[in-house]
């Protein structure tokens, strides 16, 4: 049988080999990104892919070095936690609409699928990028909980978190998600980017509501932390 100390070097091992791979990715996505649009010079194609690698490596490192058992909770596969069937379908429904957002918009470029964008949709669409950046770190830095599966996690004695961006809306990641998804669509003057930006809203919608009926039922002080914290997903909003 093996030992505890073996399983936790396994453990760790997997751990970092997929820790290796993210980062190898995300080398190369600027490079992927440009070769699917057929333009190496294209100015709007280079912020955006340098930009969300940047945001995704300095996640991950921060996460590897400073938190990395919250790394492991991240790295879970979807259904080994219990969740609904319900929720992993979304969940994968996400990560399937976060595929798209990345090659469809070069194509649309290369091939002229959709009417581009008006330039001045670009600065805006950078502002969106740069504010959903804060608010996606951010909610890895105050919440240790951060878990890509809709679950109470006991084993790791979860405790509510309402203080940091948590003080501003109840779910921080997906309002940063949401700006980035949407601004990087209208960085890159993509209307099939903004569309599928609309479609994973939409689903983060469909997410929050069973996510949140969890944790009011299971998670202690989350009910009284709807009261304090008003707003869902958009401050003054919902």
């Amino acid at each position: 049988m093996m030992s505890a100390v073996s399983l936790m070097s396994s453990k760790r091992a997997v751990t970092l080999l997929t820790f290796v791979g993210f980062c190898a990715y995300l080398l190369i996505l600027p490079g992927l990104v440009l070769w699917l649009s057929g333009n190496w010079r294209w100015v709007e194609g280079w912020i955006f892919s340098v930009s969300f690698s940047a945001l995704a490596a300095s996640t991950l490192l921060w996460l590897y070095y400073k938190d990395p058992a919250l790394l492991a909770e991240r790295l879970r596969r979807p259904g080994t936690g219990g969740e609904p069937p319900s929720d992993v379908a979304i969940l994968v429904g996400i990560k399937v609409a976060g595929i798209a957002w990345i090659i469809l918009p070069p194509l649309d470029l290369r091939f002229g699928w959709m009417p581009r964008l008006p330039l001045w949709s670009e600065a805006s669409g950078a502002l969106m990028f740069l504010v959903g950046s804060f608010f996606f770190f951010r909610a890895f830095t105050d919440n240790p909980y951060l878990s890509q599966l809709v679950r109470i996690q006991a084993d790791r004695g979860q405790l509510l978190i309402d203080t940091g961006v948590y003080g501003v809306v109840r779910h921080p990641m997906y309002l940063g998600a949401s700006l980035i998804m949407v601004g990087g669509a209208f960085l890159l003057g993509s209307v099939c980017g903004l569309l599928v930006s609309l479609a994973m809203l939409l689903l983060l919608v469909m997410r929050i509501f069973g996510e949140e009926k969890l944790l009011a039922r299971d998670l202690a002080g989350y009910q009284a932390y709807c009261k304090r914290v008003r707003y869902r997903l958009v401050p003054w909003v919902w």
